[in-house]
């Protein structure tokens, strides 16, 4: 392993900068390690190595990541001529490629990311582990016989096992910043609107789905989201610019921050585990000692079980959609043969979907982002809460087969406890890797800011990386190669 691998990507960016390396040096450092790990992870699964090599010895944009070498998950941020498969079987088998890129690819390469390879998503991204028939399943780095999340968990894969500094990642229910905490990473889902979708799309999943990043560093994130994050020509809706660029908050003192808690889930159906209501209390202890006010508390409508029910059916009628206009594409039927069972099953669901039933639980949801949302603003002249804290995940990463097996559908609703609910309202949220299981995976910690104030959330999570350092935390897969 070379030891440019083990530097994030800001000082990577750094050393090009000085030139002390050089951008071909730092791609052949992470096509090396590609080949030495990706055997094992199955992160990467359509290389670009060669095409990468080239770019870098050529004349690259001078952005603030010029040389950086980085992955692009195989579902959003299209490369034209190039695979866009998004886990899928009949993709695969098409030989499908993207028509042109997308408005975040085009703002990931003008800040000098030199792209080597698409990783590994599960099918349509509808799930939160990557174990897709079309590609077969990613291994945590951490140990090989565990999930890596999803569904950014090739991304996470490679970010993990010291390939890349950052990966592309995106998230509709947690696909950002579950697969941080079970590889170890930091993963910011950004506030609704902060990263265009187009121009092929406005907004899918009513709004909730965002693009971003995973890192082993705050400022990375930081810095990664400056560079992707902003209006372009179209879109339906964007986030208020941030004052200043998001990077100049790390090391920027919070302040005293009020903090609320919520350690366990709210539904019977699902898990509670004490390792993760454990990671909880034991990061409060550290923002108690920080000067930071922590009290158990936490929105009251995230208890309205009703809000599970309607998200799904909005999903369920989004992936009808998608694969009807895979069918006029195509020309012919897209059934049994070219989808996994649960997205066939989704895709039912959204074909009885009616225009009223989806406008009606579009409706119900805005009310309830509402209520939710209410908790982080000052009511009555009390002071708001800052952030609310939670496991992101209940449990450490499960094995593999676990969330895709017949009874997978029932497991992930077991431990999916507290991430969706904020991709609906749109609020910024963090996955730290704060945590580690008794058996040596990693377990991420989530905090949730109020709408469009990834600021504070950058800011305390740069005081929790200092006061509780996980950078020197190297997985297996690394310290073994």
């Amino acid at each position: 392993m070379s030891k440019l691998t083990n530097c994030d990507a800001t000082e990577q960016a750094a050393m090009v900068a000085r030139g002390e390396v050089s951008a071909r040096e730092l791609v052949d450092a992470a096509i090396q390690q590609a080949h030495a790990v990706n055997g094992d992870i199955n992160a990467i699964i359509h290389p670009r190595f060669e095409k990468a090599q080239q770019e870098a010895s050529g004349t690259l944009p001078q952005g603030a990541f010029t040389g950086v070498p980085l992955v692009l998950k195989d579902l959003g941020a299209p490369l034209a001529g190039e695979p866009h498969h998004m886990g899928t079987r009949f993709l695969k088998e098409a030989g499908y490629t993207a028509l042109s890129n997308s408005y975040l690819t085009d703002r990931f390469l003008r800040a000098g990311f030199v792209v080597i390879g698409r990783t590994n998503t599960p099918e349509f991204g509808n799930t939160i582990t990557t174990e897709p028939l079309s590609y077969g399943p990613s291994r945590n780095p951490w140990n090989l016989e565990h999930s890596t999340g999803g569904s950014s968990g090739g991304s996470a894969a490679s970010v993990a096992a010291h390939i890349v500094p950052v990966g592309h990642a995106n998230d509709g229910g947690g696909s950002i910043r579950v697969p941080a905490s079970e590889c170890g990473l930091v993963g910011l889902k950004p506030s609704r609107g902060r990263v265009s979708k187009g121009p092929d799309m406005g907004e899918t999943w009513m709004g909730a789905t965002i693009d971003g990043c995973v890192t082993r560093t705050v400022r990375d994130t930081a810095a990664v989201l400056d560079v992707i994050s902003g209006y372009e020509s179209g879109d339906p809706y964007t986030a208020p610019p941030f004052v200043r660029p998001l990077v100049q908050e790390v090391g920027v003192d919070p302040g005293s921050l009020r903090i609320g808690i919520l350690d366990h889930p709210l539904f019977e159906y699902q898990m509670r585990n004490q390792e993760s209501s454990e990671s909880v209390a034991h990061v409060a202890k550290v923002l108690t000692s920080l000067g930071h006010r922590v009290d158990v508390s936490y929105p009251n409508a995230l208890a309205e079980e009703e809000f599970a029910g309607k998200f799904t059916a909005i999903v369920a009628a989004w992936t009808h959609n998608d694969v009807s206009a895979f069918e006029r594409m195509f020309g012919r039927a897209i059934g049994e043969n070219d989808l996994e069972p649960d997205n066939i099953r989704m895709r039912e669901m959204g074909r009885a979907v009616t225009a009223e039933m989806y406008l009606s639980n579009m409706t119900w949801l805005h009310a309830w982002c509402r209520r939710v949302v209410q908790w982080w603003e000052p009511i009555d002249d009390s002071e708001p809460y800052d952030i609310l804290l939670t496991p992101t995940l209940a449990g450490p990463p499960p094995r593999i087969g676990h969330l895709s097996g017949p009874q997978g559908g029932h497991h992930l609703r077991e431990i999916m406890a507290y991430t969706s609910q904020f991709n609906l309202t749109g609020q910024p949220a963090i996955s730290l890797p704060l945590h580690w299981s008794k058996s040596g995976l990693p377990m991420g910690v989530q905090f949730v800011g109020a709408p469009f104030r990834e600021d504070i959330l950058v800011r305390l999570a740069a005081q929790l990386e200092e006061a509780m350092p996980w950078v020197d935390r190297v997985a297996p897969v690394v310290a073994n190669h």
